[in-house]
């Protein structure tokens, strides 16, 4: 094994996470080096599809099934996923994974540098306090050992960075981000949003808060409603490593990234209770190299850090580093998502919405605020959106021929209004993630296995979603409205989050109230792994504000040589 540069640290992965660490580290003026197992992607320069037509290609972005079948059999399921961008994804054929047939788990994830924040959501809510105090309150899995009050400068401070479009609502199960101004609602959301004001009073409707920029921001430019956002976006106006985290970290001239590198395992001393090393192997050369550092940031997805905690075995850590707890790779949480409920609004056909808005309509959470209403615990937010339907929407099943078909094919069609509902996760032990015995990937290292099954509290929550999604839409006038309570297997929402959870008790958790690794002092865990509950609203913007927290105090403990 090849020894290689010391550095300061060490961050792995380079995903949303894993790019706010680089930042952060660099900018305080430590020497940092990020481990990325996927190829190198450069910004600009290799969004290659970014702009290109659908008549480039040769099925014109209809999937390749007998490829997909074989090589991209789960990330297929990615809503971002097609011909356009199937060269940011994994390779499920190279680089496979186990889980029972019977309870499916998706991994979806990235294969290149940046990872999915090229190809995210980017819809950004901040955790209430009604979230960080669920897990105490109901009494399902541990207390998070932090409060709004302790993360909410922080939160302050990735916004105004990475730039958060949105409405202020003053509401406190939805605290209200540093916004820039927000998009637009369509003349049918508009409706609906004074519609559900007008027949409800505990609900409402606001326009999506995104990572998108609607004025110029640090540099970037603002999004001019183009549409293909998960192919890359050449003037930096959604928020990726690419356009925001990593051009910082590079600008402090103490950034060295590499590619293609596998992380195996990490380096434990007994002695000195910490990490010393990172074990790399080369993906082209399969070359084994050592990496030392005094501090580590995992930063590698909820799946990917915690299999290389579980590999990193030792006769002080015979379950994995840092499990003294044995709660390692448990917990495993996702959020239900799925469409509840759709229909058509009559009338408003003499007008129409501008360009591709790259966001949608939200309505916060409204059960369970202050009382227990329901069977279940927690809550859902909808997700939503209004538009002229278009052929897709209105001739898929007519049959036709001719010039006037084709013509009727061009005109808009009637408005169509959906809600997507996204409902929270109870934490469960008996949702899992572990390390097989019997099968290895190409590189050698124990393929992650999945136990993951919803359990009948999300269940319940899917019909009330369908319920109350079916009486919001009646109230806004929709009509031919259809309802769904299909749920998709775990890992669909693209939300994994738990396995590596944060607790005040070494005994229950594995980090604590800064995601430092109780066990040992130099190894931080920021990505979706260190959460302890799942809320109802997308997690990234969480995971952003955990990371720029861990290394302000990761490097105030560095100091002191985590005396």
């Amino acid at each position: 094994m090849l020894n290689n540069t010391n550095y300061d640290a060490i961050v792995v992965g380079s995903g949303i996470s894993g790019g706010w660490a680089a930042k952060e580290l660099t900018e305080k003026g430590l020497n940092v080096l990020i481990l990325e197992r996927g190829r190198p992607v450069e910004h600009v320069k290799d969004y290659v599809t970014e702009h290109k037509g659908i008549w480039d290609f040769k099925y014109r972005n209809m999937p390749d099934r007998e490829l997909y079948d074989k090589e991209y059999f789960v990330q297929k399921n990615n809503h971002a996923f097609s011909e356009l961008t199937r060269h940011f994804f994994n390779n499920d054929l190279k680089n496979p994974y186990d889980y029972n047939e019977d309870k499916p788990f998706y991994w979806l994830r990235g294969d290149v540098l940046g990872g999915r924040s090229l190809t995210w959501g980017r819809q950004v809510y901040r955790f209430s306090e009604l979230d960080f105090k669920a897990n105490k309150q109901d009494n399902h899995g541990v207390d998070w050992p932090i409060r709004y009050d302790d993360i909410k400068d922080w939160y302050s401070y990735v916004e105004k960075f990475i730039g958060v479009s949105g409405q202020a609502e003053n509401l406190p199960q939805l605290p209200d981000s540093e916004f820039l101004p927000p998009m637009q609602f369509t003349k049918i959301e508009q409706d609906m949003k004074n519609s559900i004001a007008e027949h409800f009073d505990d609900r409402m409707m606001t326009i999506g808060r995104c990572a998108i920029l609607t004025k110029p921001h640090n540099g970037r430019a603002p999004c001019h409603y183009c549409g293909p956002c998960h192919r890359g976006c050449m003037t930096g106006s959604y928020f990726s490593s690419q356009s925001s985290t990593l051009p910082a970290a590079k600008k402090t001239g103490k950034l060295t990234i590499r590619s293609h590198s596998v992380v195996e395992k990490l380096d434990y001393d007994p002695l000195t209770k910490k990490v010393t090393g990172v074990q790399v192997i080369d993906a082209n050369s399969k070359e084994k190299i050592l990496f030392t550092s005094k501090l580590v940031f995992l930063c590698a997805s909820t799946v990917g850090s915690t299999q290389i905690l579980l590999h990193s075995k030792s006769e002080n850590f015979p379950n994995g580093l840092a499990n003294s707890s044995g709660v390692l790779g448990h917990y495993l949480m996702d959020h239900t998502i799925g469409m509840s409920a759709m229909g058509v609004i009559p009338g408003s056909e003499e007008d129409y919405h501008y360009g591709n808005r790259p966001n949608g309509t939200y309505i916060p959470r409204f059960k369970n605020l202050n009382k227990q209403q329901t069977s279940f615990l927690r809550g859902y937010g909808y997700q939503g959106w209004g538009g002229r339907m278009d052929w897709r929407g209105t001739h898929a099943a007519k049959s036709g021929f001719g010039k006037d078909f084709k013509e009727d094919l061009q005109q808009p069609g009637p408005w169509g209004v959906g809600l997507i509902g996204f409902g929270e996760c109870l934490p469960r032990f008996e949702n899992y993630m572990k390390l097989s015995t019997s099968k290895v990937d190409s590189y050698g290292i124990p393929q992650v296995e999945f136990n993951f099954e919803w359990s009948k509290n999300e269940l319940d929550m899917r019909e009330d979603m369908a319920k109350e999604g079916e009486a919001i839409l009646k109230a806004c006038g929709a009509i031919d409205i259809e309802l769904s309570t299909h749920i998709h297997p775990g890992g669909g929402a693209i939300h994994e989050m738990g396995t590596a959870r944060m607790g005040n008790d070494p005994k229950t958790s594995v980090l604590n109230n800064f995601n430092q690794c109780h066990d040992v002092a130099n190894v931080y865990v920021t990505d979706g792994s260190c959460m302890t509950s799942a809320s109802c609203v997308n997690p990234s913007l969480t995971y952003m504000a955990l990371t720029a927290r861990a290394v302000d105090h990761a490097v105030k403990q560095l100091a002191t040589n985590f005396s």
